[in-house]
């Protein structure tokens, strides 16, 4: 196997693109990364998108998007994994140049959710849980967060004020985000005031409905020395897993156990532990998730999460900063594409590219996607060169 880097990454405006398709979407960013590698062809291509049939009525997205890009004939497959369809694409990328059957590949992901109404995206996004079981009886996935932040907060203490904290951290990094949805910064009050979701949730603890893409370029290492335009970073690692799809079924809802796993097959892959991550980019699709998510890569132990966003050790300046982009809660949760997007923003911080909300000289960063209330999850670490 050989040692992979991404050397090139792009990302569109994130939020209501009324204006544009999913071709143009995925393509604006997909370019971008093309111009940010500095390469002037790609072999191979993988687009991380969960659900266009239902949002936009169009599959066959692996001949569309190789056409509207100009890169047809090359070979392309689109991923499917719930909300960590972007993190698995890229995943199969990082096999696909580690394995050497291509050397310049493109990993993208894309959604475009605001064709349809309110209902019709809940629909769409319901899919990713068990429908028989849970979508049939009326279970959403805020419904299903709920159930995890209550049961968090009855076995460790977790408080409301703890669950808008992770809000209000993330919407201040989205402040300094060009391409986030909602750049603007919130106040506990607000999050504790904002219209009651599914208690103990209320609006500004739910990621938003979203239109965008993203996209990077990854080729072997030896390569990447070579001709990288804008510098590149390591692929050190990469970790899947899975659980079961229905929430009933585990052995405890205060736990993401595909998460866990992941970043223990990660951590072994690096030989690094939690401490030795400067940052990381994790799925704050609900407030609790990012909560339950960093006891899961081990940066917290159980049931401290909250406590740790509350003192903020999870801030930019923090501890372990968690989510500097702004997160899917600021930055926007278009579900194909997020977990693209945590590459990039891992990559841009490792170059030193980050803009105002670069943090001070990261070696090393982690991103976590995962699809549906966690029965799939992607841990990767990069490092940079």
């Amino acid at each position: 196997m050989r040692d992979v880097a991404v050397i090139g990454v792009g990302i569109n405006k994130w939020g209501e693109l009324w204006d544009k398709s999913l071709r143009d979407v995925f393509v604006e960013p997909a370019l971008k990364a093309i111009d940010d590698a500095g390469v002037d062809h790609i072999d191979a291509m993988y687009v991380g998108c969960m659900s266009s049939g239902l949002f936009v009525a169009q599959e066959h997205l692996s001949s569309l998007l190789t056409d509207y890009l100009g890169m047809g004939p090359i070979p392309c497959c689109r991923v499917e994994s719930a909300c960590a369809s972007g993190g698995l694409a890229f995943r199969q990328a990082y096999i696909d140049v580690a394995s050497g059957a291509n050397d310049i590949v493109l990993a993208g992901g894309v959604e475009k959710m605001t064709d349809v109404d309110g209902g019709g995206a809940t629909y769409a996004l319901a899919t990713a849980a068990d429908q028989e079981y849970e979508a049939f009886n009326g279970v959403t996935f805020p419904g299903l967060y709920a159930l995890m932040a209550t049961a968090h907060m009855h076995k460790y203490g977790t408080t409301r004020e703890q669950l808008a904290h992770v809000a209000v951290k993330n919407h201040a990094n989205g402040v300094l985000n060009p391409e986030a949805q909602f750049p603007m910064e919130v106040t506990v009050e607000q999050v504790l005031n904002s219209v009651l979701v599914a208690d103990p949730l209320r609006l500004l603890d739910c990621s938003p409905i979203t239109d965008g893409a993203a996209a990077v370029i990854l080729c072997p290492l030896d390569m990447a020395k070579k001709i990288a335009k804008n510098g590149a970073a390591k692929i050190v690692a990469s970790g899947h897993s899975t659980d079961t799809i229905a929430f009933h079924s585990r052995k405890d809802l205060t736990e993401i156990a595909s998460t866990q796993r992941a970043a223990e097959k990660a951590y072994k892959m690096a030989g690094v532990g939690p401490n030795d991550i400067d940052f990381a980019e994790v799925h704050d699709c609900f407030t609790i998730a990012e909560i339950c998510v960093t006891e899961a890569l081990g940066f917290f132990e159980k049931g401290h999460g909250g406590k740790a966003a509350e003192a903020g050790e999870t801030a930019r300046d923090g501890k372990m900063p968690i989510n500097p982009s702004g997160g899917l809660k600021s930055k926007g949760h278009p579900v194909g594409a997020t977990g693209i997007a945590q590459i990039h923003e891992v990559v841009q911080q490792l170059r030193g590219n980050a803009g105002k909300r670069q943090l001070k000289n990261p070696k090393r960063g982690l991103a976590q996607n995962m699809g549906g209330s966690g029965g799939s999850s992607l841990v990767h670490i990069l490092e940079a060169i």
